[in-house]
């Protein structure tokens, strides 16, 4: 179980950090302003949640203004079916490490 959460976590962030690079760049940031843009925010966004020891949808719920670009962007990804995703993901990563394990 660690192996998945944990230890592919990487990889989950890293493709978070690609897409919103992207989603900056496409936007007209150059890459590597989107670049430091997400990687600072992803930094403090890590960083602010262990310090509060507050529940991660609190926090959200402190950033998030009624009608505001946050609950726009909750929205498309809610839509997108973004929480399934990673769900689906971190299980499937699960189920792989099960079977490399009886392979191994």
């Amino acid at each position: 179980m660690a192996t998945a959460l944990s230890g592919t976590g990487p990889t989950y962030i890293f493709m978070v950090v690609e897409a919103l690079t992207d989603a900056g760049v496409h936007m007209g940031f150059s890459r590597e302003i989107a670049k430091e843009l997400v990687q600072e925010t992803m930094l403090g966004s890590t960083f602010f949640p262990m310090q509060s020891h507050k529940h991660p949808a609190e926090l959200r719920n402190m950033v998030t203004s009624p009608g505001g670009t946050s609950a726009a962007a909750i929205y498309e990804m809610e839509k997108g079916g973004l929480r399934t995703a990673f769900s689906e993901a971190v299980y499937a990563a699960y189920q792989r490490a099960i079977s490399l394990r009886e392979m191994g």
